[in-house]
């Protein structure tokens, strides 16, 4: 017998990828290389909010439930490729984190929208950020330029 998978986005299966490496490697207490914990432990921190968020209460309201419940799963998974960005070495990986948390962004944007919420002021994407606990400000590269509206 031949088992199929549906279809599933890169952006997606990343996800599902780091937030099991991250529960796994959290919760069984495998042993980690010293550079790879504060990936792990970013990544746990992500799942943890996530999954927090998500456990709405419900309105009544299935749409704005469902935006309720999917806004806080694509920030986990922004906040997950971001932890990809900081820490990984694989280009090609690197380039799907920052694929994700531009479509993510979109997508959170997009549900927004269509039920007339405000969108959150925007904010520079950060791509290339030092690690959580280093960090002060975010660095500029040219992939976290806004671009700016001109106005006549």
């Amino acid at each position: 017998m031949r088992f199929t998978f549906p279809f599933v986005s890169r952006h997606r299966l990343l996800t599902v990828c780091l937030a099991g490496a991250a529960g796994v490697f959290s919760v069984t207490g495998w042993a980690a290389g010293a550079d790879e914990k504060p990936f792990l432990a970013e990544n746990d921190s992500a799942m943890n909010t996530m999954m927090n968020g998500m456990a709405i209460q419900p309105s009544g309201d299935v749409d704005h439930d469902f935006v309720g419940m999917m806004v806080p799963h694509h920030q986990g998974a922004i906040d997950m490729a971001q932890a990809e960005l900081r820490y990984g070495h694989n280009e090609q990986l690197r380039r799907i984190a920052q694929e994700i948390i531009v479509e993510q962004q979109q997508e959170i944007a997009a549900m927004r929208l269509a039920l007339g919420q405000p969108l959150p002021p925007s904010v520079a994407s950060p791509d290339q950020l030092a690690p959580a606990s280093a960090a002060t400000a975010p660095s500029m590269s040219h992939h976290s330029m806004q671009m700016q509206k001109e106005t006549p």
